[in-house]
């Protein structure tokens, strides 16, 4: 089942995201356009209970780590609203 996207991160994902585990290599891929993680329409930072910011994917319920976000993608990117 994919997920739906969301325009705002509900307070039960929010919970479940800080078991998730950081996505593998496998998943994402280099990229050198504008068609990374941080344009993605299924990528998202939410805040940990502590206030620290997590970068999750909602397509593959994963963590991202720090900075992919602004060089990587999976297939499943597709546009933000």
């Amino acid at each position: 089942m994919v997920p739906s996207p969301r325009s705002s991160v509900s307070s039960s994902l929010q919970d479940a995201v800080e078991d998730w585990l950081y996505l593998e290599g496998d998943v994402l891929r280099s990229s050198r356009s504008r068609k990374v993680c941080l344009t993605c329409h299924w990528f998202r930072h939410v805040p940990t209970a502590s206030c620290n910011p997590l970068l999750i994917s909602q397509l593959h319920e994963g963590l991202l780590v720090h900075g992919e976000h602004l060089t990587r993608r999976c297939h499943g990117w597709t546009e933000a609203d």
